[in-house]
């Protein structure tokens, strides 16, 4: 398994955190240019990344306050999963790590971890900004 991550700290707390994230329509605001028809319910979401291929994820696991998983919920290119840990480091302020679990063999993991890194500094950098 193929583990690629990244970690912001943002200056809400936890709990304003988590509920931004627990919400799938709100993660269409951190998504690069390169995603489009982007539907989505609090639950789950729909998208095309432009020229590559179409993920459906669900949010699987809910532990308040700390984790967020997401798992394909249709065919994925390769097996996924999308983890989002949070960790409070004082009353306003949180850690937050976007972690992809991809399973890639080793010509996929050449193609793909490059921009599968971009797309989680992108993630993080948007929700720190997002929320500001």
């Amino acid at each position: 398994m193929t583990v690629i991550q990244n970690t912001v700290e943002i200056n809400k707390p936890v709990s304003q955190v988590y509920n931004f994230l627990s919400d799938m329509n709100n993660h269409e605001q951190l998504m690069p240019d390169n995603i489009v028809n982007w539907t989505s319910t609090a639950d789950e979401t729909r998208f095309t990344i432009k020229n590559m291929a179409k993920l459906s994820l669900r949010i699987s696991e809910r532990l308040e306050n700390k984790e967020l998983v997401s798992v394909p919920i249709e065919e994925a290119p390769f097996p996924l999963t999308l983890r989002w840990q949070l960790e409070p480091t004082s009353e306003n302020s949180t850690n937050a790590t976007f972690i992809i679990e991809a399973g890639l063999n080793m010509m996929m993991k050449m193609m793909a971890s490059g921009p599968l890194q971009k797309l989680v500094d992108y993630q993080v950098n948007r929700l720190k900004e997002v929320l500001g």
